[in-house]
């Protein structure tokens, strides 16, 4: 079962922003973290991240047919990423939403998710292992599912 993991607008920074709200690891750690957890899972974690919303939205229309769902940290997208909230939506797979900060617990703008009312359910506030939660999750509602 392949698993989508997808990083938006700034999180190739990780390991170098604030790293009160974003922690020490880097992107490619937890890309490593992610695709061992998979592995163990009996999924194949694919990661990319870019800056860009179009090459997001590319990733997701090229690979969402061979994906069995996807677990996306839109970024700063979250709050204003209507065509990545539509692209997510016409891939037709189960989307978890996570964010390494609680985004709830900081400025009020950053509390409005356009991505979370199209998801599965969202996994905020727990740093890198967000990730590794929403992959549990989301493989373990897969199985069951099938």
């Amino acid at each position: 079962m392949k698993i989508l993991v997808i990083n938006g607008p700034n999180l190739n920074l990780l390991g170098k922003r604030d790293k009160a709200y974003y922690g020490d690891k880097t992107l490619p750690q937890i890309d490593t973290l992610l695709k061992k957890q998979g592995k163990s899972l009996g999924a194949d974690v694919v990661s990319f991240q870019s800056n860009s919303e179009g090459a997001l939205i590319d990733f997701i229309q090229k690979n969402a047919s061979q994906a069995a769902g996807i677990i996306i940290n839109p970024g700063a997208l979250t709050h204003y990423g209507l065509s990545l909230r539509d692209a997510l939506v016409d891939s037709r797979l189960p989307v978890i939403e996570v964010h390494l900060s609680n985004i709830y617990a900081r400025e009020d703008w950053r509390a409005k998710s356009v991505i979370a009312p199209i998801a599965r359910g969202q996994i905020t506030g727990f740093g890198w292992w967000s990730y590794i939660a929403a992959l549990q999750i989301l493989v373990s509602e897969l199985k069951v599912e099938k």
